[in-house]
């Protein structure tokens, strides 16, 4: 596990210690997936997300079905029980979710969405506001790191993320005795990076290159960090976006599992292009995101 998944101090990044950044190029390029550890992130807020994010879920179902727009896409808002797809799947994974992204105003692009103010649940929009801030600002210390061990300018990114598309992801996987081991099936996913902060409960596992599953642990100590699509786009397949899966070890799990993943995305209007290729003409962000928004069945 350590080998596959190293642990890697922020402090060491921050310094721009060459260890660090030789064993994050390594993690990268091998399996794209590394563990932060000393964020500096208040525990406090990650149980407060948890306790919200519980608190939400616990509503009655017409209650959060009226936060749910499907002509959204679910880009904001609730997204119910057995809807989202895995790529190339037909069963729908068993989990419901919430999406919460940036407080917006004028200078962002007119495609990101407003955040959905929850009216059941008081000091929601509050606590997940304050935790995207968080994760946003550790996103993008994470973001200059990478662009080190590429040989780019730490400040490659700025511009497309800084009033970026990203968001937080607030999933429920109920509990279940469906035979189905299954909570959220194979995948890779589209943005840049994500960040996740440590499940309640176990479930996270990571293809390794010879198609071996390993099961990764994480606590409110360490995040948990890995490649997106978008990335692996950009680099050539040089940082890898790699499958993982969620699933439950018993058939009749009674425990429900939460988790909160932080999905780091350029700005819609970003030309996704090669850092290598100075003829690829690359793909607009939002045309990326749509077309697998759709591929997932969101809508």
């Amino acid at each position: 596990m350590d080998n596959l998944i190293p642990k890697i101090s922020l402090t060491n990044l921050l310094s721009n210690d060459s260890n660090s950044l030789d064993l994050l190029s390594n993690a990268l390029k091998n399996h794209g997936f590394f563990v932060i550890t000393d964020h500096n992130i208040p525990h406090d807020l990650f149980h407060r997300s948890y306790e919200f994010s519980e608190k939400f879920f616990n509503l009655d179902l017409a209650i959060k079905n009226k936060y749910s727009f499907r002509k959204n896409a679910g880009a904001r808002g609730y997204t119910p029980f057995g809807k989202e797809t895995a790529l190339g799947e037909t069963v729908p994974d068993l989990k419901e979710f919430w999406h919460h992204g940036p407080v917006i105003d004028n200078t962002f692009d007119r495609r990101i969405m407003k955040n959905i103010q929850v009216s059941e649940v008081d000091k929601f929009n509050k606590v997940f506001d304050e935790l995207f801030i968080e994760m946003n600002n550790l996103g993008s210390i994470l973001l200059k790191s990478i662009c080190l061990t590429l040989d780019l300018p730490s400040n490659y990114f700025n511009q497309s993320t800084s009033k970026g598309n990203s968001l937080l992801r607030l999933i429920h996987y109920p509990p279940s005795n469906n035979e189905n081991m299954y909570r959220a099936r194979e995948h890779a996913d589209i943005n840049l990076i994500t960040l996740l902060i440590g499940a309640n409960e176990p479930g996270l596992e990571v293809k390794d290159k010879s198609g071996q599953w390993i099961p990764v642990s994480s606590s409110f100590e360490d995040i948990v960090c890995n490649i997106g699509d978008m990335m692996q786009l950009i680099t050539d397949k040089v940082l890898k976006s790699t499958p993982h899966r969620v699933v439950k070890y018993k058939t009749d799990e009674i425990k429900s599992r939460y988790s909160i993943p932080f999905f780091l995305h350029p700005s819609p209007d970003t030309i996704l292009k090669s850092i290598y290729n100075i003829d690829d003409t690359g793909v607009l962000a939002h045309d990326f995101l749509d077309e697998r928004l759709k591929a997932i069945k969101l809508y």
